[in-house]
């Protein structure tokens, strides 16, 4: 699926609204700093979120990033990628925490041995969003 509109409005603004389903159906939505990867839209979790513990039942997810001013919006909807501690490969998981850094921040971290040891201690999670559906939309 091409990214190209969530490519541009992602380099004016990396701040989204992330949406996962409670228990109860109810939607849980969080503000989320992201990144464009080849596979979809990444971004990080600490392991006692409400979006990681909701993903991990039910993969369905949905994110809408929009420039700054609102004008423009594109939505992803599709299912969230995990990529956690205790279940993924160790290096894969390195690698791809790394890889979601960049696509957020724009830029290498000055020091990687440092960035890998503060994410493995906090066990931090990469979520990819693989799209199934995207819309785009504009105010007015």
């Amino acid at each position: 699926m091409r990214l190209d509109k969530i490519k541009e409005i992602v380099a004016l603004n990396n701040q989204g609204v992330f949406t996962t389903f409670r228990r109860s159906g109810a939607i849980q939505m969080s503000i989320v700093t992201v990144g464009v990867l080849a596979e979809g839209v990444g971004f990080t979790v600490s392991p006692k979120s409400a979006k990681l513990v909701n993903l991990k039942r039910s993969p369905r997810c949905s994110l809408m990033v929009s420039q700054n001013d609102w004008r423009e919006y594109a939505v992803i909807e599709g299912c969230a990628h995990l990529l956690s501690p205790d279940v993924s490969p160790t290096e894969e998981l390195r690698l791809t925490l790394r890889e979601v850094y960049r696509a957020g921040s724009g830029k290498e971290h000055p020091d990687w041995d440092e960035f890998d040891q503060a994410v493995q201690k906090d066990r931090r999670s990469a979520v990819i969003i693989v799209p199934e559906h995207v819309y785009y939309g504009s105010a007015g």
